[in-house]
C-alpha cells in the first residue's frame, strides 16, 4: 500500500508544479515579448536504506519556447519589435547586462531611455539619453535619432545594442530578464533587426494552455483518488488481520 501512497503523492506533487508553470503563462498570455516557459521532469533515486527500488520525480531543467509572438502595430515610435531572432539589451536592477524581447520603450523623469518596467536599455555605447524637447525615432538597425520638438537637424543619440547570442546560452533568471549561462555580456549582432511602432505579442497560446490545465486538474484528481483509495485499501487489509 505505501507505494501506492508514494508514486500517487509523488505524481500529484509534480502535476501540482505544472500546473503553477501552466498558470503563470496564462497569466502572461498579454505580456508584450513574453516567452513561454517549459517544464519537465525526470526521475532520480531515492538514496538510503530501503529506497533501492524507489525513484521520485524532480523538475528538469527548465526551458522556454523560443517561438516568435505576432506582429502587432502601435503606431509608437518607442515601441519596437524584434524581427526573428534576436534581444534587446538592458541594465538589470543588480546592474549586470541582461536580455528581454519586451519593447515598449519610455523617456524617464532623467532623460533616460527605459522600458516599461524601468530597465534602462542600453546602446552599444552605454545607456542612452534623450535630450529634452525632442522626438525620437528609431530606425530598423537600432539607431536613435533625436528630433528638436521646435524644428531642426535630427541628432543621432547611438544604436541600441541588439544582440542574438545561441539558444542554448541564455537563460531567463527570477527576475523575468534572459542572461547568459556563463554570465558573459553578448556581443552586439548587426544582423538583428527591429520593427518601429511595432509590439511583440506573448508566444503563449491562451486556448492550448487553458486545456493543458484542465487535462493537469483532472490529473491531480485521480491521483489524489489513488491516495484516497489506499487508504481505504490499507483500513481494509487491517481489519482482515484483526479478524484473523
Amino acid at each position: 500500500m505505501d507505494k501506492l501512497i508514494y508514486l500517487a503523492a509523488q505524481s500529484a506533487k509534480a502535476t501540482m508544479q505544472r500546473q503553477e508553470n501552466i498558470a503563470n503563462n496564462l497569466a502572461n498570455v498579454s505580456t508584450p515579448g513574453f516567452r513561454a516557459e517549459l517544464m519537465a521532469f525526470r526521475s532520480a533515486p531515492v538514496i538510503g536504506e530501503g529506497g533501492g527500488t524507489r525513484t521520485f520525480s524532480m523538475e528538469s531543467s527548465v526551458g522556454v519556447d523560443t517561438t516568435p509572438g505576432q506582429l502587432q502595430s502601435t503606431g509608437r515610435e518607442l515601441d519596437v519589435a524584434l524581427q526573428g531572432e534576436g534581444w534587446l539589451t538592458v541594465t538589470s536592477p543588480a546592474g549586470d547586462e541582461a536580455y528581454t524581447r519586451a519593447g515598449a520603450l519610455n523617456v524617464n523623469e532623467l532623460g533616460s531611455l527605459v522600458t516599461s518596467q524601468g530597465y534602462p536599455v542600453m546602446g552599444q555605447g552605454g545607456p542612452i539619453n534623450v535630450p529634452p524637447e525632442h522626438r525620437l525615432t528609431i530606425g530598423s538597425d537600432g539607431l536613435i535619432s533625436a528630433i528638436p520638438a521646435v524644428g531642426g537637424a535630427p541628432v543621432e543619440l547611438g544604436q541600441l545594442k541588439l544582440v542574438k547570442p545561441e539558444k542554448e546560452q541564455i537563460v531567463r533568471s527570477n527576475d523575468g530578464l534572459f542572461r547568459r549561462k556563463d554570465g558573459q555580456d553578448a556581443d552586439a549582432d548587426p544582423t538583428v533587426r527591429v520593427a518601429s511602432g511595432y509590439l511583440e505579442s506573448s508566444n503563449v497560446n491562451a486556448v492550448e494552455a487553458m486545456v493543458q490545465m484542465i487535462s493537469a486538474a483532472r490529473e491531480f484528481e485521480t491521483q489524489m483518488k489513488m491516495i484516497s483509495s489506499s487508504k481505504e485499501n490499507s483500513q481494509a487489509a487491517n481489519q482482515l488481520f484483526g479478524m484473523n
